[in-house]
């Protein structure tokens, strides 16, 4: 789905800091969203921890890292770490050309599948999410 300029996919579920998450068998697949990366720039680099970490919802838990800007990835969801994107470590700008495809982060394991219902999911929810945020970035100097 389109929102202004941005590609925000209805059916995937999102985390405030613009994050999203699929759903893939037993576990989710995470990363940044259009927004995220077009506000960001060219990402240079990103953190990538070691697989089996645990993960607590709301924690950062790695870092990321553009030309302009230094942020924190936090957790969607408490679970483990599964699977990491190690393509990033060479070519992380992935995250700018194809944020829900090849530019995939990582694979976490969720402790409870259900608490995806707590992020932000369908298509009235994500626009009125993205519209206030596009507002809020706007007006922040």
């Amino acid at each position: 789905m389109e929102i202004l300029d941005y590609n925000m996919p209805h059916d995937l579920y999102y985390e405030q800091n613009h994050f999203w998450v699929r759903p893939d068998g037993d576990i989710v697949i995470m990363g940044m969203d259009d927004f995220g990366q077009q506000m960001a720039g060219d990402i240079v680099f990103i953190q990538l921890p070691p697989e089996g970490k645990r993960l607590k919802a709301g924690k950062p838990f790695a870092k990321m890292e553009s030309g302009k800007w230094l942020g924190k990835i936090f957790a969607p969801l408490d679970g483990e770490l599964v699977k990491i994107n190690e393509e990033l470590e060479l070519n992380p700008t992935l995250i700018n050309e194809d944020c829900y495809g090849e530019g995939w982060m990582f694979g976490i394991k969720p402790d409870r599948m259900v608490d995806l219902q707590s992020l932000i999911h369908g298509s009235d929810e994500i626009e009125k999410w993205i519209l206030t945020d596009i507002q809020r970035y706007k007006n922040t100097p």
